[in-house]
């Protein structure tokens, strides 16, 4: 299962972790993000142990999103030592993803 961020665990799971990290924004209430569920869960498996792929609610924690200025879900973003490397916006394949993670690790 895709590791769940919290405002409350953010800082040590994604931060200060010394892997790549990939954190899907989203809610429940929305479609798009409905639609890339299975693709962040499929890559949460096929990454683990070399990255940190998991998912964060916006209903739920608002700190860490207006931290990082989501204002559109889903939004994922990608870290790679503490500091955020790349930001995509919308609906995106699982390729598309892998591809991305890829080249971060």
């Amino acid at each position: 299962m895709a590791f769940e961020f919290t405002d409350g665990n953010f800082d040590t799971e994604a931060l200060q972790k010394d892997k790549v990290v990939m954190v899907d924004f989203w809610a429940a209430w929305c479609g798009p993000c409905r639609m890339i569920a299975p693709a962040v869960e499929e890559l949460s498996h096929e990454f683990e142990g070399r990255a940190v792929v998991g998912k964060m609610d916006v209903d739920t924690n608002a700190n860490i999103p207006t931290m990082f200025g989501i204002r559109s879900i889903p939004t994922i973003l990608f870290f790679k030592n503490g500091e955020m490397v790349d930001k995509h916006v919308g609906v995106a394949s699982a390729q598309a993803l892998r591809e991305k993670l890829e080249s971060l690790i």
